[in-house]
């Protein structure tokens, strides 16, 4: 790699691929770690169960249909036996029984008999149909509908808010392994340069041009150079776990990253900065719009406590009793139990429970007016902070890159009048020194220009 030019890109050190290795691009990153990613399948879920919870607020409007049986069976009874004893004894000549008995009141007595001993059977068996219709609750099964459908929206911006912020994520650690690797290819430059300068001063010790103790000096900073290389070795696995973690993928050494840094040069655009944009994009105000909503709604259902509700009621039912349980008698409608009922119900005293859930459910809407406020106040200070810091980063970044110029144009001048001898080991050692200096405070500005330009973007909401 040339000296010339600083590369902020992985892969810098043009180390050979494996053909089996999986690179990734940063895109690539961001849709393995969203594929993988805990947190978007816990929010994914919270999203199916608001829809679900939608479903079933529009099923509370609709009619409830039960269906009940009940099969009971009584100890210490004997077998109820029906019979017609007494027309059969207005039948009877001695009797002397009018007409009237004879037909009409005798059998309507063994009627009513054996209608009482029926209550006395073994078992005793129903099946019941009953309909339910809320016709009025106070607007309480229209607003619980209306809540739903405001958390179903909380949760789809909480979904895109979690895929947001693993996007951000995955861009730090994606830098930081830039950083990690860039690092490392300035010391194999630097490296490079005294090893050849090592060399030189080897030949003309050799030749009795120059001492020992200038090889030794050299050896000493070489070896120096070697030991930060380990130290750089370490911080790029490190980098290269941390984004693998986030991410969700197994440690692999053949797993390689290609990509750059972001620099002011490529004229990405600033963040749109004003005020009423960004609380249409900003996610967490958004969560909050949404809970506001929802709020608001929870007091109109608790103001409903002071309502009536009505109900339309309908039932139909079937009894049957007999000696022996497989035994059945044909269902005739006109002897079946039919009804139909109009219910009205209002509470008219609960011990000031309805009162006291309208104030809770009050304070509660006026703590999350509060939370928004605060977050609207924060924001236009956040973006402050971060666009000075934005703007400091690239003057900084003009200044360093202009060092980087004059480093690498005095290590030239310094290594030429060193072969010429005209220039001391000393002062070679401190311009290769300050040329490695200058690159490695170059990337760091950089990097952080990168991370006050992601700040911007998430600050605004457009990340």
């Amino acid at each position: 790699m040339s000296r010339k030019i600083l590369v902020l890109s992985a892969l810098a050190l043009g180390l050979i691929v494996p053909a089996s290795a999986k690179v990734y691009t940063r895109e690539d990153a961001i849709k393995t770690a969203m594929e993988n990613s805990a947190d978007i399948k816990s929010a994914e879920e919270e999203l199916i169960k608001a829809t679900s919870q939608v479903e079933a607020g529009y099923g509370n409007a609709y009619p409830s249909v039960d269906l009940n049986a009940t099969v009971t069976r009584i100890f210490g009874l004997n077998d109820v036996k029906g019979g017609t004893p007494i027309t059969n004894a207005s039948k009877d000549s001695s009797m002397e029984a009018n007409k009237f008995d004879k037909s009409v009141l005798a059998p309507a007595i063994d009627k009513m008999v054996n209608g009482m001993s029926a209550q006395g059977y073994r078992w005793q068996s129903s099946i019941g149909l009953t309909v339910t219709q809320v016709l009025y609750a106070a607007g309480k099964v229209g607003t619980a509908i209306e809540i739903a459908k405001a958390y179903k929206q909380k949760q789809e911006i909480n979904l895109e808010n979690t895929k947001s912020l693993i996007r951000y994520n995955i861009d730090i650690a994606f830098d930081q392994f830039i950083l990690a690797d860039s690092a490392m290819a300035i010391i194999e430059e630097s490296l490079k340069l005294n090893e050849s300068t090592l060399e030189f001063v080897k030949q003309q010790f050799q030749s009795g041009l120059t001492t020992e103790l200038e090889v030794a000096r050299l050896q000493l900073a070489y070896d120096v150079l070697t030991v930060n290389k380990k130290t750089a070795e370490e911080k790029l696995l490190q980098a290269k776990n941390d984004l693998l973690g986030l991410m969700g993928i197994q440690y692999d050494g053949d797993v390689q990253f290609v990509g750059e840094l972001r620099t002011p040069d490529a004229n990405r655009p600033y963040p749109d900065t004003a005020m009423a944009n960004i609380k249409k994009r900003r996610r967490d105000i958004q969560m909050l719009e949404a809970t506001e909503t929802m709020t608001e709604k929870n007091i109109e259902i608790e103001n409903g406590g002071y309502k009536p509700t009505v109900a339309l009621l309908g039932g139909l039912k079937y009894a049957n009793n007999q000696n022996e349980f497989y035994k059945w008698d044909a269902p005739k409608w006109d002897k079946l139990n039919k009804y139909i009922a109009l219910n009205v119900s209002m509470n008219l005293f609960n011990g000031m429970q309805t009162k006291e859930a309208v104030v809770q459910a009050k304070s509660n809407l006026r703590s999350v007016q509060i939370q928004k406020e605060n977050i609207e106040r924060k924001i236009r200070l956040q973006i402050e902070s971060i666009a000075k810091a934005l703007e400091n980063s690239e003057r900084n970044l003009i200044v360093l890159k202009n060092n980087v110029d004059l480093a690498e144009k005095i290590y030239d001048m310094t290594e030429t009048s060193y072969k010429n001898g005209m220039a001391s080991q000393l002062e070679l050692l401190q311009a290769n020194l300050e040329l490695r200096n200058a690159k490695n405070n170059y990337l760091t500005a950089v990097m952080a220009w990168n991370v006050n330009y992601n700040s911007m973007l998430q600050a605004t909401g457009e990340y």
